[in-house]
């Protein structure tokens, strides 16, 4: 394996001179009625997965409830969650696991964004929440109009079999 981790008591872990991870990134969208713990206890649950697996968390960006392009698992809104971490090769494929199997994960997308970075000299960023977009309410839905209302300025009714204006109406 690549990397040679000496576990430093209740610390990061510590990783010997000359060993090389790969950076990842993985954005995921959490259901949008999830209450703010529950998020934070998903997020830790994957920075603890990250850790277990030798790995180390850069970065992660709660970039808060947002309108998806399109509608996803019943849903045109969701949280987004972005994850920078380092970790071997494995890494990616444990991390997805476990997104797989959280039923609050709508969707993930994971990308390599470098191929060997030393641990030590990449430094851990402060974690970012961002509040999403304003809530908006859902679009009314039209009502049905008639079929052919429009046509004949809304008197359709009123015309006779021939299609003549009854005198009444004129």
């Amino acid at each position: 394996m690549q990397q040679a981790e000496t576990p430093a008591v209740g610390g990061p872990p510590q990783y010997a001179p000359g060993t090389r991870l790969r950076e990842y990134e993985t954005i995921f969208l959490v259901r949008p009625d999830l209450a703010e713990d529950l998020v934070d206890k998903i997020v830790e649950r994957m920075r603890g997965i990250v850790h277990r697996d030798g790995g180390k968390v850069i970065k992660v960006e709660n970039w808060g409830k947002k309108k998806t392009a399109y509608e996803v698992k019943k849903h045109l809104r969701a949280i987004f969650i972005r994850f920078d971490y380092l970790g071997g090769t494995g890494a990616v494929a444990e991390f997805e696991r476990n997104l797989r199997m959280t039923d609050d994960v709508l969707k993930y997308q994971s990308v390599k964004l470098a191929e060997a970075v030393d641990p030590a000299t990449r430094a851990v960023e402060p974690d970012v929440k961002l509040p999403g977009d304003p809530e908006m309410p859902e679009r009314m839905g039209r009502e049905p109009e008639s079929f052919g209302a429009a046509e004949f300025g809304g008197r359709r009714d009123e015309l006779g079999d021939e299609g003549e204006i009854p005198p009444e109406a004129e």
